[in-house]
């Protein structure tokens, strides 16, 4: 339940009604563990400060640049994710990338770029939309001439029409499956590179349109169940192709800020699933999306300083259960660290912190004044200033014109 306020008056723990079941009994499990920590914590810190842990943060992000350890061996197909991650988590933190690494990091990218266009998840493997995602938004983290020279425009466009399908979905990768996620890599990447056209957008709104279901959220594909991470693209991608009303947004509102948990503070991903902290932003950063989109219409119940979910509980719950006292963040309290979590537990705190922007900015920090991170852009999850570097540098250049067999579906 959304807007729970945080401390123990304002926590409220799962009733199951007499009727115990291994869903229940996992949250209830979850509630104790994250109980124990809200009480060592107050037992432990009369004060009452709440810290980020910046510099351990700083340096387990800092290491895992230039080196990895056997436990990645999976990831092999997602190291352009491994350098968004870290890179996104960096700026958020204000830590500047040394120049050396950045050319380092443009460099290892390029290899990662497919003769077919787009990026694959390291080099000389097939490309996809999610890597090409992440590079996309790594080089726009660096933002330096050498970063933005890494993309190859007319070959990326040539990709993405390979990708369309006439419903107007894309596929994730030649041969691949289709889901809401394929939409929003697509419509991020495009509109940060200016490759966007009328023919190769044409159809997707109304398609993520159908993807919205009774609950109000959004599923993978039409008549699919809610998702945390599926509505956050569907919703981004809409926004990028301003489209947003063609949602039913309050239905949307009355579902996200319901998985907002009462008791631990953060979110969950789906109804009747566990608090993950990767939620703080695929569900919180949804929240700007929608005021946005409300205020468009002219709600006059909109708060102008204030998101539509518990700020402060969502702080509390990522500086008492996410942090790792090593350095790096996690899902919750038992689980271990990891760059994914690092990173969009950073961003849902960004989030959390960061009311609006320019003259309606407000700041909402728990804790000591330096917990405050910078703000991240809800749609692309990168700092603001970068998209705009990015969008101003590739306007410089015209949409890429493609032969007419590129572009047939």
């Amino acid at each position: 339940m959304a807007g729970a306020a945080p401390g123990p008056g304002g926590r409220r723990r799962l009733r199951d009604d007499g009727l115990r079941t291994c869903t229940s009994a996992e949250q209830s499990k979850v509630e104790d563990i994250v109980q124990e920590v809200y009480d060592a914590y107050k037992t432990n810190h009369h004060s009452s400060q709440y810290v980020l842990q910046r510099e351990k943060h700083f340096h387990y992000l800092k290491r895992g640049l230039r080196q990895l350890t056997e436990a990645y061996e999976c990831l092999d197909a997602s190291r352009p994710w491994l350098c968004y991650w870290i890179l996104h988590s960096l700026e958020l933190l204000d830590e500047p990338i040394p120049e050396s690494v950045a050319s380092d990091v443009c460099q290892f990218l390029r290899r990662c770029q497919s003769p077919q266009g787009g990026f694959g998840g390291g080099p000389g493997q097939h490309p996809h939309l999610a890597p090409t995602y992440a590079a996309v938004n790594a080089l726009c983290i660096i933002g330096t001439e050498e970063a933005f020279s890494v993309i190859d425009r007319k070959k990326l466009l040539e990709y993405l029409y390979s990708l369309k399908q006439p419903d107007g979905s894309f596929l994730m990768h030649v041969g691949g499956e289709v889901d809401v996620r394929s939409a929003y890599c697509a419509a991020s990447v495009a509109s940060l590179t200016n490759i966007m056209t009328p023919a190769l957008f044409a159809g997707t709104a109304e398609w993520i349109a159908r993807c919205q279901n009774w609950e109000g959220g959004i599923g993978g594909v039409p008549g699919m169940e809610a998702h945390g991470g599926y509505t956050f693209c569907g919703v981004a991608a809409l926004v990028i192709l301003k489209q947003e009303h063609l949602l039913n947004l309050r239905s949307l509102l009355r579902w996200v800020t319901g998985r907002q948990m009462r008791f631990e503070g953060g979110f969950q991903g789906r109804c009747n699933k566990l608090v993950d902290g990767c939620y703080s932003f695929w569900q919180a950063g949804l929240l700007p999306l929608l005021h946005r989109a409300l205020h468009a219409r002219g709600d006059p119940a909109l708060s102008m300083a204030h998101w539509m979910f518990d700020q402060l509980a969502l702080q509390e719950y990522i500086l008492l259960c996410c942090q790792c006292p090593a350095g790096g963040l996690l899902d919750k309290p038992g689980k271990s660290r990891d760059f994914y979590h690092t990173c969009y537990c950073l961003s849902g705190l960004a989030i959390a912190q960061h009311f609006g922007s320019g003259d309606l900015h407000n700041e909402v920090v728990l804790g000591i004044p330096e917990n405050c991170l910078q703000a991240t852009h809800p749609v692309y999850n990168i700092a603001p200033e970068k998209v705009a570097r990015a969008v101003m540098h590739f306007l410089q250049y015209p949409v890429p014109s493609l032969d007419p067999a590129s572009t047939t579906e």
